[in-house]
């Protein structure tokens, strides 16, 4: 039988899990697994990776995620790596799409098969009552997002100067919160990382490349590469989000050419010599000293997880950094 790993941010796992239960029965191998307000990538990792370790046939495992490109889906996809030839991830976890599921391992012993098998189950299940407010199918205008490489060097699209709709500093770089809230409010054709170290680890470049969402490339570049990304005309049509692992990235980045006028700091974890300054954020002395430089360029800084939330303001965390790390 197909193990099956209900994963999701919050309790919508377990909510949906017993959902599933009372409709159509207890299921055997079937664990919820959830990422916690409290918890990292790693937690929930290991959760699915103790479930995995709990089901009878460990060769055929299904994943059932709520987001694509959340930190669940992330993990998901990291485990995924080396059994793309047994197990499947599914996003957009829904209740039809589960009961779907259940009822398909009575007959599919696969879980390529169940996947491939569900998703039209689980879009048929989003419907609209009254049938009139269903809106009416629209062809999208495709903005043009034309590559480097892709056409000769030298030509200039649009004013011939790469967009930045957003620039933040994310130790997770592209995970949920990036994929949907701050994609959606900043409406790039392009996600790029900027980083030297995900640029040459083969395994994360891929994860976040796949982590995109719908209708939007994401690339990873080295440092380096963005400079003359920045410096080339052939980008004038590319309205960008960047995304750096940390504030030296992004000084070295902007010292290099990279015309950005704000950096949004989301979160940057705590590790040993740092001091805790918020819930998101943490900063050691070449972090403090590294935004003492950006401030001397010019450079503006707007605190925020999420669109959503009211900025922080950045001076206090910074001058709680230097009173901690005296």
């Amino acid at each position: 039988m197909v193990g099956i790993i209900l994963a999701s941010h919050g309790e919508f796992a377990n909510g949906i899990f017993q959902s599933g239960s009372m409709i159509f029965g207890e299921q055997a191998d079937v664990k919820p697994c959830t990422l916690m307000p409290s918890e990292g990538p790693e937690d929930v990792r290991k959760k699915m990776e103790d479930a995995i370790a709990s089901f009878e046939n460990q060769e055929e495992v299904l994943f059932l995620v709520d987001l694509w490109g959340g930190t669940p889906f992330n993990q998901a996809s990291a485990l995924l790596d080396g059994h793309e030839d047994k197990w499947a991830i599914v996003t957009g976890l829904n209740l039809p799409m589960l009961i779907e599921t259940y009822a398909s391992r009575m007959s599919m012993e696969t879980a390529h098969e169940i996947a491939a098998h569900v998703l039209q189950t689980a879009k048929e299940g989003v419907q609209i009552n009254p049938k009139e407010l269903e809106p009416k199918e629209e062809k999208k205008e495709v903005v043009a997002d034309v590559p480097q490489g892709a056409i000769p060097e030298g030509t200039v699209l649009g004013d011939g100067h790469i967009k930045y709709g957003l620039a933040r500093i994310d130790t997770r770089l592209l995970h949920g919160q990036v994929a949907t809230a701050w994609t959606k409010t900043i409406n790039p054709n392009r996600i790029i990382v900027v980083s030297d170290n995900v640029a040459h680890d083969a395994l994360r470049k891929s994860m976040i490349e796949q982590a995109a969402p719908p209708g939007v490339k994401a690339n990873v570049v080295p440092i380096e590469k963005m400079i003359q990304v920045a410096k080339d005309p052939r980008f004038g049509a590319t309205k960008a989000l960047l995304l750096f692992e940390t504030p030296q990235d992004a000084l070295k980045a902007i010292e290099g050419g990279v015309d950005i006028k704000e950096l949004n700091v989301g979160s940057m974890a705590h590790s040993q010599g740092k001091a805790v300054c918020t819930k998101a954020i943490a900063m050691g002395k070449d972090d403090v000293e590294t935004f003492e430089k950006l401030k001397a360029l010019g450079v503006k800084f707007d605190v925020r997880k999420v669109p959503s939330d009211s900025p922080e303001n950045f001076e206090t965390i910074l001058n709680k950094a230097k009173s901690e790390l005296k």
